[in-house]
Parts: C-alpha cells; sequence; structure tokens
C-alpha cells in the first residue's frame, strides 16, 4: 500500500509507562533483558505464533477444557468484530466459572502441534553463528498460551523478544488477559497492530545498533501479518504460510496494484521452504 494508508499505523515512541487519553501503550511485553542486547546481528526475522509456529489457533484450543469441549452459545454470540481480545476474556473468565485450572489450560496449549517442518527451521536458526539471527515472536495470542508451548518444546531461548498480549492469573485462579497496547490503525484489531510494533522495533534497535540490518524477515499466516508486512522494503522478505489469509491478501495487491507491496514474497508450506531460502540469504 502507499505509505499514506501506512499513517494510520504510526505510533510515536512514548515512554515506559506513559498513557494517552485512549490508555497505556506498550511498547515490549515479555522481552528479554535489553541491558546488553547483541548488536551484531545480520537478519531481524519476526514470527507469528498461531497456525504459523503452532499448526492451530491456541484460542480455538483452550476451548478444549470447556465442559463438552465447547462454549455455550450465548457466550459465543457475544463476539464483535474487532473486539476478539475482548471476547477472549469472556471466555477465559467462562472458564474459570467451569472450574478449569491453570494446570488445565497449560496441558492443552503444551499438546499442540508445530507446523510442518518448523521444528526443523528453529534447528536451523539454533545451529547458524550468533551474529546471524536477531529472533522475535509477534503474536495476537497472549503470554501464557505461548509461554506454556515455547517452555515445554524447549524453544524458548532461541526468541530474543517476545511480544504480545500479557496474561496472568488473578487470586480466583482466572486467567486475566489485557491489551497489548492501543493504536490508530483502522485495519487491526483495536489491542494490536503488528505493523506499529515492527515499525517501532526496527526503528529503535537501528538506533541502537548504529546500522540497520542487512534484510527484515517476517513468517507468518492470517490477516493481522499483512499489515506488518506492507512497511517492509524490497530488500526484505516476507514468508507468509501459502493459502492462509496472509498469503491471499499479498497476491490480491500484486494484482490489483502492481509494485505497491515491496518486500520479497517467499509462500511456504513447511518451514523447511524457509530454511531453503535462509540459506541463500546468509550465503550472501
Amino acid at each position: 500500500m502507499r505509505d499514506s494508508v501506512f499513517t494510520c499505523c504510526v505510533v510515536p515512541p512514548h515512554p515506559p509507562g506513559e498513557e494517552d487519553a485512549r490508555g497505556p501503550r506498550r511498547t515490549d511485553t515479555m522481552a528479554s533483558s535489553s541491558a546488553h542486547f547483541p548488536n551484531d546481528k545480520r537478519f531481524l526475522i519476526f514470527f507469528d505464533f498461531d497456525e504459523t509456529i503452532v499448526d492451530e489457533t491456541s484460542d480455538d484450543m483452550v476451548v478444549q477444557a470447556a465442559p463438552g469441549q465447547h462454549l455455550p452459545g450465548w457466550l459465543k454470540d457475544t463476539y464483535q468484530p474487532g473486539r476478539y481480545h475482548e471476547y477472549m476474556q469472556r471466555v477465559l473468565a467462562y472458564l474459570a466459572e467451569q472450574g478449569v485450572t491453570e494446570s488445565d489450560i497449560r496441558s492443552i496449549m503444551e499438546k499442540i502441534p508445530s507446523t510442518p517442518g518448523m521444528q526443523t527451521l528453529f534447528q536451523f536458526l539454533r545451529a547458524r553463528p550468533p551474529q546471524d539471527f536477531e529472533v522475535v515472536l509477534l503474536s495476537d495470542a497472549n503470554s501464557f498460551f505461548i509461554e506454556s508451548w515455547l517452555r515445554r518444546t524447549g524453544a524458548r531461548q532461541l526468541f530474543h523478544r517476545i511480544f504480545t498480549n500479557p496474561a496472568t492469573f488473578n487470586k480466583d485462579g482466572r486467567l486475566v488477559m489485557r491489551p497489548f497496547h492501543s493504536h490508530d490503525c483502522l485495519r487491526c484489531p483495536d489491542n494490536m497492530c503488528k505493523q506499529v510494533v515492527v515499525r517501532e522495533y526496527v526503528s529503535r534497535r537501528t538506533q541502537e545498533r548504529g546500522r540497520p540490518y542487512q534484510r527484515v524477515l517476517y513468517v507468518g499466516d492470517g490477516a493481522n501479518d499483512f499489515c506488518p508486512a506492507l512497511a517492509l522494503g524490497p530488500r526484505d522478505v516476507v514468508f507468509p504460510r501459502r493459502d492462509f489469509p496472509m498469503h491471499r491478501l499479498i497476491t490480491e495487491t500484486h494484482e490489483s496494484m502492481p509494485g505497491e507491496f515491496k518486500a520479497v514474497t517467499v509462500p511456504w508450506a513447511s518451514g523447511e521452504e524457509v530454511v531453503q531460502r535462509l540459506r541463500k540469504l546468509v550465503a550472501e
């Protein structure tokens, strides 16, 4: 899309904890310590979580903990477009009322299968020299779901940063999820615009490093992964999961506005296809 479209997604940086009329803006939820963050990485690679790293949507999977493994109609009817985050808070409250425990939810998350070839991709990233990849997870799921899966699979240490909706259990045993931030993007749900996160993170890290990355890479699947992909340039590479919404939106943009989508596009059905392209990039 044109730069004029980007302006709806740009949020000026705020000091930590600062609030405006729309509430707090978060810039680094679940981030690793940045006190001595390495600045020698050649490539920055973002990963989505649901249906990108894992082969299901974690919000759908948690419903398995409900009585009969389904939600009552009255609860499903409360969903409003663009307010899925608020709907999930009601789902989590309902599960707590039904006696679903932290252990129950963690067990479900730990059993979600990874997408085809994703473990091969993770192994490739782990095996590369430390100066190659800075790995970031960017997801509209929540911190408890993601941490549960990553720690169970041993993948947590791969990620230098994780940006997602914070979620913790309160004293009543209910998983309480908060919105990641507020923003002005008309394309994205109220609680998260991934383009805002990508733009702010790349800008901040470029300043810290004193130079840009050789390339920025993005691996995703959904419509909310299309928005951040719009911010990438012609040297960057986007990896949309083949025939998923992100891939379809990119294809439609190429057809309707040739040249407007800047990043190189490499569709994938298996993480091994991503590895093949990364091998070529690191050899440059």
